[in-house]
Parts: C-alpha cells; structure tokens; sequence
C-alpha cells in the first residue's frame, strides 16, 4: 500500500456525489477529522487568514530584495531586468492558481511534495522534496552571507569576523524558530506590514529623488539611456536575469505548505493566492523600477561577483541625491526583512522536511514534535544549513551569492516545474470523472492551455538560464551552479523508483 494514500481516504477524497458530478463540500466533520490527524502527527492549525494573506504577499521580501535587485540591474540595465522579472512574474502568478485549486481541494500536511506523491509517482514526490529542500538549503546560507555583506556597513570584519556574525545567526534563530507555529505568523504578520509599508516610503523617496526634490535636479530616465541602460551586457545579461529573478520569487508557494497549519484553509488559501499578483507588481516590478530610475547599473558599489561589500540602489541612490545618511536607514529595513525572510525560510524547510520523515522518505527523527507542535529537529537541522555562508572565507561574498543563486534559482524551476505537473494531472483526473471544474472550491483563472503554457514556459527558462556558460572559453564553474540540479533530481527520481519499485499513479478516475 502506497504510504500516500489508502483505500478508505481515496474513497472519501474523490467521491462524487450521487445526484450530480461535482466536487464534494467539505463537511466540518471532514475538517475535525483531519485536524485530529495533524494533532497526533504533532503540527498544529494555528495560522489564521490574515497570516496567510501577509505570508503570500510578504513572506520571503528578505535583505537581499533590496540589495540583491542591484545584481539585476548590473546584469542587464533597468530595462532588461524589468523585462526578465516580468516573464517570471508570469510564470508565478499562473503557478499560484495552480497551487490555490489543488490545495484548497486537498489541504494537507506537506502540501505540493504530498500532491505529488499522491497524483504522480512517490518518486517524483521524493525527488522533488529534495530538491526544493536542498534549495531552501542554499538559499539559507545565501541570505546569511548577504546579511553580513550589508551589517559591515556598520560593523567592519575588523571588529567582528564574518564567522562571529553566522555563529550570532545560528544561536538567534535556533531560538525564534523553535517558538512555535503562532509565533511565526505574528511574526510574518507585523513584520510583512512593516516591510510593505518601508518599500511605499522606499518608492515615494525614489520618486522624490528622481523629480530633484532634494536639491540633486531631475533625473527622470536618465539611467535607461545608454552607457547605463536600458538594457546593458546584451543576450547574456538578460539571460542570467531569469535565474536571479526564479531566486527571488520563490517562496510563494509556501502557502501550500502552510495549509496543514491553517485553521480554515479552503478560505484562507483563495485569499492568499489572490494577494500574489500585488506581491509580483508592487513589490519585484516595483522594485525593479524604482531602483533603476534612481541608481545607474555601471555603479561599482553595486553587488556583483567580485563584490567584499555592497550597497543597496536605494543607498546608492538616495546618497547620490545628497542624503548622507542613507545606508543606516536602509540597513535597518534591510535587518528587519532579513529576519523575516530567514524566520520563513526555516519554516517552509522544516515543514518540508517533517513531512519526508512521516512518509518514510527521511529518518524518522526529523518527525519529532515537541508539545507545542514545533518539529524542532527538523528546525535545528536546517539551521546548521547556514554555516554555508562561510563559504565566503575562500571567495569574495559576491561570488558566493552569484554561485548559490544559480543553484537554487535553477532548483526553483524543478520545484514549480513538478508543482504545474501535478496540477495538470489533478484538474484531467477530475474532469475524466465528468466534474464541472466551475464546482471546485477554487478554480484556477482561464484556460487549461495557460498552464500547459506555463510548464513549457518554466521547462525552457530551466535549460537555457545557463547559456552562457558555454561561451568561449567554456565556463564550467557557472555550467555545473547553473545544471547541477537536473541530473540530481533525476538521480533522485531513478534510485527511489528502483529501489521502492513505486509505480506511475493512475489519473483520479
């Protein structure tokens, strides 16, 4: 018997009703029932609307979204970046309806990664936990390193080595993770409003500097002419864009995740998944913009690979506009995202890992609950992925943010990529049965073909993201961050098939 499913639960998850072909309400007994499931596997329904809401808007806004963009404007100019940011901001948006209509259908612990056990393959399931943990992994250590490269605007390496700063790291959220499902979201809630609120004044204080109002003249789109702009390092800036921007964006899925905690989850998840398209305009195209009218893309103090420090654009630009005092103001923005984004960052991870461990695809020790329904193991053991930021001891910083960026935004592609999947394979069992898609608890927008698109859309960004690694002389440092994660997720998918002998899941019929 299949780990994911058995007869009796299959039988009540897809019975149709015997007057008419329609997806079954759920009944409060339903949700009783479940909820005593999740008590005795540890989790506990403590996330209330307004937290999946802020979480899906503002979750994973970490420090890097305010230096990390200034990567993107180096890469490719402020018109190439919008541009890049724009088609993947179309490839999220279509994949949160795709995860809104599976998972208000099937709220469960491990969301997506137990969707695609139960719809796929165990394998793919299994391949596909892996692999998205193991990018949480990568970027864990990416937000640390990129923390340390902004607090030594205020503290330099003189007086604080950067190997004291991730063993502060290591202690404070080894504690503040391990608090507990409400803690996190009161968290996400207040600092997901603070964070929204401080990228308005941001993009007011933009505005100001780029009108002249601080005595520096008008700028308008000075910066989206040549040398600067608007698109600058051709085909091969733009073409690095897609995996830095992949990096940014994830993360939005974790409302799925988060649906085994959520208290009523078939209205807190339509909401959540509603929110993500102002996430996607005000805050990455926002973001986008507004720092490319205001900062130039040639500026040296700009992140890239050979970066030991770096500056935010805004820092750069509201300093160039004569406000002196700038980087402190934007470092504490930056601070207070980098904690919210590492505190979410956690979560998702250790959810995910707790789920592999209840399905016998991790040690059984990662499934541990404390009373308060806190799987710390699983919390503690991916902390330790942090120390990853000391790979900077060896390179410079920029350079490890360059190299885990590929990695995990690549990772990203597979994850959304087997998420789309599983969605088409849900919506053609469905519809095989003869249920009118117009009665599911929520629908996805449109066509059928916009997600067929969609998974295409994502295939191709995956395996042309690393061109340019094959550029003469080849560049195979850049080829293996760039293509790594293929041959390991199938590696992955092959060895778990082989060895567990699981079989491709029928369609729902």
């Amino acid at each position: 018997m299949s780990p994911y499913m058995n007869e009796e639960s299959s039988a009540s998850a897809y019975e149709l009703s015997a007057d008419k072909k329609s997806f079954p309400e759920t009944t409060e007994r339903q949700f009783e029932v479940q909820d005593e499931i999740i008590l005795e596997d540890g989790l506990r329904r403590g996330l209330l609307g307004r937290h999946i809401t802020l979480i899906s808007l503002a979750s994973v806004i970490g420090a890097s979204c305010f230096y990390g963009f200034g990567y993107a404007l180096y890469l490719s100019g402020p018109l190439g970046a919008l541009i890049g940011f724009g088609i993947v901001g179309f490839i999220v948006w279509a994949l949160m309806q795709s995860i809104g209509e599976v998972t208000t259908m099937f709220p469960i612990a491990g969301g997506f990664i137990e969707h695609a056990g139960r719809f796929v393959d165990p394998a793919f399931s299994f391949s596909m936990a892996w692999m998205y943990y193991f990018m949480w992994s990568v970027f864990l250590g990416s937000e640390w390193n990129g923390a340390i490269l902004i607090l030594q605007y205020w503290v330099p390496e003189e007086k604080m080595p950067l190997y004291d700063w991730v063993i502060v790291f290591w202690v404070f959220f080894s504690i503040l993770t391990t608090l507990g499902v409400v803690v996190y979201g009161e968290i996400e809630y207040y600092s997901g409003w603070f964070k929204i609120i401080s990228l308005a004044v941001c993009f007011f204080i933009s505005f100001l500097v780029n009108v002249g109002a601080f005595g520096n003249g008008y700028i308008g789109f000075r910066y989206w002419n040549p040398p600067e702009g608007p698109v600058v390092n051709g085909i091969n800036g733009f073409g690095q864009v897609f995996v830095l921007a992949s990096a940014y964006y994830v993360g939005t899925e974790i409302i799925s995740l988060a649906a085994g905690e959520t208290k009523d989850p078939r209205k807190s998840i339509p909401t959540g998944v509603s929110s993500v398209i102002y996430r996607i305009l005000f805050v990455y195209m926002g973001l986008i913009f507004f720092q490319g009218l205001i900062c130039p893309s040639d500026s040296p103090e700009l992140l890239n690979p050979s970066s030991t420090v770096a500056s935010s654009p805004f820092t750069i630009g509201f300093v160039k506009a004569g406000w002196n005092s700038a980087g402190d103001f934007i470092n504490v923005l930056i601070v207070v995202a980098f904690i919210s984004a590492v505190n979410g960052c956690i979560y998702v991870q250790s959810r995910a890992l707790y789920s592999l461990a209840l399905t016998h695809r991790a040690p059984q020790v990662f499934a541990i609950t404390s009373k308060k329904g806190v799987p710390y193991v699983s919390i503690l053991t991916f902390v330790c992925w942090g120390f990853l930021a000391l790979m900077n001891l060896k390179v410079t910083a920029g350079q490890v943010f360059a190299y885990m960026t590929s990695v995990g935004g690549s990772a990203a592609y597979i994850a959304w990529g087997g998420i789309i999947f599983t969605h088409l394979r849900v919506r053609s069992g469905l519809v095989k049965q003869g249920i009118d898609p117009s009665t599911f608890p929520f629908k996805a927008f449109g066509s059928i073909w916009i997600y067929r698109f969609n998974l295409f859309l994502d295939i191709f960004l995956l395996l042309i993201q690393g061109f340019t690694a094959f550029e003469k002389p080849f560049n195979w440092r850049l080829f293996v961050v760039s293509y790594i994660t293929i041959p390991t997720s199938i590696l992955l998918f092959i060895g778990y098939k082989l060895y567990h002998k699981t079989r491709w899941q029928g369609t729902i019929e």
